[in-house]
């Protein structure tokens, strides 16, 4: 059985994973503060919406949407735009819980509820026919459910419906280091998804070098090697024949 590839159309990304995720899947994108983990599910969504004609939505659970547009402007990738055609839609799950009001179209108005966050997607997709989705990040999540075990199962269930759905996703983890093999937060985020992308920024001397590595990819074999990548003003950039050493 021959199992449908989705190309991220993110440069050199698609290499390294031979053609692509597998479509309808839900994927970890994780790494450490500033490794670019919110450009890449970013970018995912944009060329889905852009080269792909496939609708996307995020769910934004540590960032106000508006200034994710405008850090996502520096790359040039219009949201507003995107969204005003009805082929992007972004859910404020960031504002009421830090006591701020929203003028957004979606908006995650409890206290974090997984048959809530399900219904909202479940919503969305019926309006724009999503096919991409992105949540960022699931670190709020497990500290607002507070309990590791509860919350590798509300993980699961978000992660199995965007799959029932047909949703190809990718949720971010924050991790504190990645020294030592650390892929998650709360240790349970890479057991209920299909892959895990691992975002390294380490520092080598004075200077600080990202690296990229297919950690896990049920289904497909990939590259084994952590290879560069770059932030670009257009966005991320994989260097599939190059290593970090």
């Amino acid at each position: 059985m021959t199992l449908e590839r989705i190309p991220t159309g993110i440069p050199g990304f698609d290499e390294i994973t031979h053609g692509g995720l597998i479509r309808d899947r839900s994927y970890l994108v994780t790494g450490p503060s500033g490794s670019g983990k919110t450009i890449f599910v970013g970018q995912f969504l944009v060329n889905g919406i852009e080269m792909y004609n496939e609708p996307g939505i995020m769910i934004a659970t540590e960032e106000r949407p508006q200034h994710i547009r405008e850090y996502f402007s520096t790359f040039g990738w219009e949201l507003e735009r995107l969204e005003d055609e009805n082929m992007l839609a972004i859910v404020d799950a960031t504002s009421t819980k830090i006591g701020l009001p929203s003028d957004e179209k979606y908006i995650d108005i409890r206290p974090f509820d997984t048959r809530s966050l399900i219904d909202q997607i479940i919503n969305i997709q019926d309006e724009i026919g999503a096919k991409r989705a992105v949540l960022d990040s699931t670190t709020s999540i497990g500290f607002a459910i507070n309990d590791v075990s509860k919350f590798r199962i509300e993980l699961l269930k978000i992660s199995t419906t965007l799959e029932i759905l047909g949703l190809t996703s990718l949720l971010t983890c924050e991790v504190l280091s990645t020294e030592g093999d650390q892929i998650s937060r709360f240790g349970v985020e890479n057991f209920v998804v299909e892959g895990t992308i691992v975002l390294y920024y380490t520092k080598t001397e004075n200077v600080r070098v990202r690296g990229i590595e297919i950690f896990k990819l049920r289904g497909s074999d990939h590259s084994k090697k952590i290879h560069p990548f770059e932030i670009t003003e257009n966005g991320i950039v994989v260097h599939p024949e190059e290593e970090v050493y």
